[in-house]
């Protein structure tokens, strides 16, 4: 059996489909991330059959959910203090996500104006669909 130390302060983001952690890790910064990271991958659920988990130690506020949320929305996230899960966030699809995804549209104005953000708008919520806010574009990236 596997036996990962807890943390004292910091999440845990439980229920990941297998195989996401590693772009979870990447999405949210966490190769440049100073302090302690676990990543638990296939790892037994009865809920999924297998699934990752990540354990990161760092101040609680330092994740950015809208990007969790993006990547995908039925993670469930713990937030651990003093070495106890002290709440679980649900995550929320965001109205508005920047720098995240790119737009794939050659002719959008985000093609020849290099240094301006990407951003795209939540278009219809029960598809879970995100378009560009320059050219409409709907994206196809899977994350």
């Amino acid at each position: 059996m596997l036996n990962v130390g807890q943390i004292e302060e910091g999440f845990v983001l439980d229920h990941i489909p297998a195989g996401k952690a590693m772009s979870i890790y990447y999405h949210l910064g966490l190769d440049k991330f100073d302090g302690c990271v676990a990543i638990i991958k296939n790892a037994r659920s009865g809920k999924l059959v297998k699934k990752d988990i990540l354990k990161v130690e760092c101040d609680i506020n330092a994740l950015d959910l809208d990007v969790l949320a993006v990547i995908d929305h039925t993670i469930t996230v713990n937030v651990v203090k003093d070495g106890v899960i002290v709440e679980k966030k649900t995550l929320v699809l965001p109205k508005e996500i920047k720098g995240v995804m790119k737009c794939k549209n050659p002719r959008c104005i985000t093609s020849i104006e290099q240094e301006l953000p990407h951003i795209f708008y939540l278009a219809d919520s029960d598809k879970e669909i995100y378009r560009c806010k320059y050219c409409d574009e709907k994206n196809s990236e899977k994350m």
